[in-house]
């Protein structure tokens, strides 16, 4: 296993499309630029999929009620930007598990917090390439998570 450095923002341009990192590559394209129809394409569209959050409402399972938080996320008053960096892949046939951390912000009228991240991201090969099966996501810092779920309230209010 080898760490990766160069962080994974969205603006990368893969060569092999059909790789693990090109996966990613789409996933944080999707995510940063608020693109729910690229988001749909990276995960799999099954009630198997799986999301696991702090913020977002704790374990969500199936496609329909993850696309619900990145709807709520992508058309609410605060705007999340994050990127992938220091992250390692593991593949074993046809999965593969990314982890490592993201680092971004959080921005809305009232609130600017620097984000810090620990992140997985499992994906199974289908026929239509690869599908993000399931997230998980953890802030370390309590106070910052404190204060991004105070933000994210006062957004959805």
């Amino acid at each position: 296993m080898s760490l990766i450095a160069s962080p994974i923002t969205g603006q990368e341009s893969p060569a092999n499309t059909d790789s693990p990192y090109a996966a990613l590559v789409q996933f944080y394209r999707a995510f940063n630029g608020r693109d729910m129809e690229s988001m749909a394409n990276n995960w799999l569209q099954s009630d198997e999929a799986s999301l696991s959050n702090p913020v977002g409402g704790g374990v969500r399972r199936g496609w329909n009620a993850i696309a619900a938080l990145y709807d709520r996320l992508f058309n609410g008053a605060g705007r999340v930007y994050v990127e992938f960096f220091d992250y390692s892949l593991h593949q074993t046939g046809e999965m593969f598990v990314a982890v490592g951390r993201e680092r971004g912000t959080f921005t809305s009228d009232d609130a600017s917090l620097k984000l810090e991240i620990r992140t997985s991201r499992t994906y199974r090969w289908t026929n239509d390439g690869w599908r993000q099966l399931h997230h998980h996501g953890s802030i370390e810092n309590a106070a910052l998570l404190g204060d991004y779920q105070q933000a994210i309230t006062r957004i959805n209010r």
